[in-house]
């Protein structure tokens, strides 16, 4: 019995709207279904990313603010794998977000960077 790959991460977002708008047209992930569930007052988008990943991105009347930025306990940031981050931190911050300075991991050498989502959920960008 193992673990084959994780199948999705859900996110939470104050503004679903401006978040739906982040995620498809910012980051280019292509929606998968779109629901509304009335009883809830909720929206649910799927999201793919890559072959066999998805993010769930839901809307919640007054969701809480996150605790802190980002070492609060739980999940503390979401990566996603591109083959060049300088061209993603450019393309980033030729669509108006605000991209932190490329580093190098100290343990694979490998460059990465972050930037933050609508509601301030640090998203990482790693080279591979």
């Amino acid at each position: 019995m193992k673990l084959e790959f994780i199948h999705h991460v859900a996110i939470i977002c104050s503004d679903y709207e401006k978040s739906k708008h982040f995620y498809t047209k910012i980051l280019g992930l292509p929606i998968i279904q779109e629901t509304y569930r009335k009883e809830r007052d909720s929206y649910k988008l799927d999201l793919a990313v890559g072959a066999n990943s998805q993010i769930e991105l839901f809307s919640f009347p007054n969701p809480p603010k996150r605790p802190s930025y980002p070492e609060a306990a739980g999940l503390r940031h979401l990566a996603f794998a591109v083959v060049s981050v300088e061209e993603w931190k450019t393309e980033l911050e030729n669509k108006g977000i605000d991209v932190e300075p490329i580093r190098i991991d100290e343990l694979t050498g490998k460059r990465f960077t972050f930037f933050a989502d609508p509601d301030g959920l640090p998203i990482e960008i790693y080279e591979i």
